[in-house]
């Protein structure tokens, strides 16, 4: 997977993380807590890891020492990952590996000793053939795999444009970058199917992010990128976007906007 970060990517992981840990299924951390050894130190592979939000979630739900592998193409994000300390939920101590993975290139070899491989925020932006393999090296594993678009965002007040831009932006998520025909909002259906074709049973739970006016510098970002995206794969939605967008700020900055941008977790194995 070669596409290129854009120079604020961090500051947007940094921004999304509240979201992304509020919206998180609670149902699917119980089901991993059950399917974990007692035993002995917990080894967590994370795939796609950015600047850790996944370990600085997850970790303090589990118990016990813990080791995790960041598997991280970015080295800038590497480096802000491995910065921050982690601790179990009882205090036990959590030692912290980065790898500068191309995860889409990873083997089954690659995470023989997990037990557990996570990922958030990451199968949109894969490609079937992608996720195929990713499922491969993952399968034998419990894998849970968070925060994955689904395509709906639901605004209150509604607007006659909503579905305008959305279909855009779904399309745009769904474009080829590079040779590479990106899944977007089917990238859940299709990781599942791909374990199922594996023999492994799969759950799916929804985790939305729920934007109100406490996020509003979180609707704010996500609201720019949404419509620029929506854009630049339909140029005649130019001549409406500035209007829209004056008005969803403008409900935003009142505390009137409410946004639900639905995504899924899943976890097999």
């Amino acid at each position: 997977m070669t596409t290129l970060l854009p120079p604020d990517f961090a500051d947007w992981l940094r921004l999304r993380e509240p979201a992304d840990a509020a919206a998180r299924s609670a149902e699917l951390l119980d089901e991993v807590r059950r399917r974990l050894p007692a035993d002995r130190p917990l080894v967590v592979h994370d795939l796609g890891s950015g600047t850790g939000s996944m370990a600085r979630w997850l970790a303090p739900r589990l118990p016990g020492p813990q080791h995790w592998v960041l598997h991280e193409r970015d080295a800038d994000l590497r480096a802000r990952a491995a910065a921050e300390p982690v601790v179990a939920a009882d205090g036990s101590p959590v030692t912290v590996l980065t790898r500068g993975s191309d995860i889409t290139r990873l083997g089954a070899a690659d995470l023989a000793d997990a037990h557990l491989v996570t990922a958030s925020a990451l199968l949109d932006m894969l490609t079937a053939e992608e996720v195929d393999r990713t499922v491969a090296a993952c399968a034998g594993h419990p894998t849970l795999f968070a925060i994955t678009v689904l395509g709906r965002a639901r605004f209150t007040p509604s607007d006659p444009l909503d579905a305008e831009f959305e279909a855009a932006f779904n399309a745009h998520q769904r474009r080829t970058d590079g040779g590479r025909a990106l899944l977007g909002p089917d990238a859940v259906d299709a990781t599942v199917a791909a374990f199922r074709r594996r023999g492994v049973e799969v759950r799916t739970r929804p985790s939305p992010w729920r934007l109100g006016p406490e996020q509003a510098a979180l609707t704010a970002a996500w609201l720019a990128g949404w419509l620029d995206a929506a854009v630049e794969e339909r140029p005649e939605l130019a001549g409406v976007v500035d209007a829209y967008r004056e008005r969803r700020l403008a409900e935003a900055a009142a505390g009137r906007l409410r946004v639900v941008l639905d995504h899924a977790d899943l976890l097999a194995g």
